[in-house]
């Protein structure tokens, strides 16, 4: 295969690859941000202090982070279909791939708001701050680049799903990958595919880098 065959397929995977990335990584950030806070403020000496409650949000979110992603993908099936009406194509793996990712970053997040100085939340309950304002006033703030940096490494992941979603229909380039690289046996088409994945994941894990510096400067300037 030549590169001006080349060029096609891998343009059409990369814009499906970044197309099911971005928008089951904004809805793992929507989904996962307040289950990660709620696992912090249930937790015993928590603000919400609600054993029963974290113990259950915790063992789903266990359950959720332990099962395989190519088995949740298939169990999935009739969810998927249920809300877009059908389980293949880019679209269709953006269910399985956000439902895959958000209990991973609520972990993440969980960690990320547990670093917080909690000095700082004494001061605010001090003067009187509820618990909604604490949180948007101390905690996101506080935990900000540490929420980053989850965030970009839940990306990261998610590309790597991505690639399994495409080997069973949901396009972008682990679908490329299989049908003309491996099923084909062209290899330079392999190789090509995992270049241009190790560029994404390398323009992501830089740009979220730079995100976390600047955050971390500013958080330090503010504290």
């Amino acid at each position: 295969m030549t590169w001006s065959q080349m060029q096609p397929l891998l343009a059409q995977g990369t814009v499906d690859t970044l197309y099911m990335v971005l928008w089951s990584g904004l809805v793992t950030v929507a989904g996962g941000l307040p289950i990660g806070i709620l696992l912090v403020l249930t937790d015993k000496g928590g603000l919400l202090q609600n054993t029963p409650v974290n113990k259950i949000v915790g063992a789903i979110v266990n359950v959720g982070r332990s099962l395989p992603f190519i088995i949740l993908l298939i169990a999935l099936i009739p969810f998927t279909t249920l809300v877009v009406g059908t389980f293949i194509g880019p679209t269709a793996m953006i269910v399985p791939l956000a439902i895959g990712a958000i209990p991973f970053f609520a972990r993440l997040v969980e960690t990320a708001i547990r670093e917080v100085d909690h000095g700082l939340v004494e001061a605010v309950q001090a003067m009187g701050g509820s618990i909604p304002t604490i949180v948007r006033k101390v905690l996101l703030p506080q935990a900000l680049p540490s929420l980053v940096s989850g965030a970009t490494t839940t990306v990261i992941a998610l590309i790597g799903y991505s690639a399994m979603a495409g080997a069973v229909g949901g396009e972008g380039l682990g679908s490329k990958a299989v049908t003309y690289g491996f099923q084909r046996f062209e290899n330079g088409f392999m190789i090509a595919t995992v270049v241009v994945l190790i560029v994404i994941v390398t323009v992501i894990q830089l740009i979220g880098d730079l995100a976390v510096r600047l955050l971390a400067r500013r958080v330090r300037a503010t504290s």
